[in-house]
């Protein structure tokens, strides 16, 4: 389950930062600031996760044989470095 970071999520946890700094929190403020900041790491610890579980690997030596730019990687373009082509 990947734990979706609001708008909602991290105005709560600056709201009691805010008010940490200021006033001071309550031990059920606290708890809930906790538990808010463990919610948002965990929402990064996710999306870490799914980006990194996206990466294709692809060969480093480029393939001769194939059309297109001549690095291997398969985009197709007939010059390498053309204008929008990144690798």
């Amino acid at each position: 389950m990947i734990i979706i970071i609001t708008k909602e999520l991290i105005d709560k946890i600056n709201a009691l930062a805010r008010k940490q700094r200021t006033e001071g929190l309550t031990p059920e403020e606290k708890e809930e600031q906790h538990k808010l900041r463990q919610q948002y790491l965990a929402g990064i610890r996710g999306q870490v996760v799914d980006a990194l579980s996206r990466i294709k690997y692809v060969e480093d030596e480029p393939d001769h044989n194939s059309t297109g730019c001549g690095c291997g990687c398969g985009c197709g373009s007939k010059h390498h470095g053309a204008k929008g082509h990144t690798h």
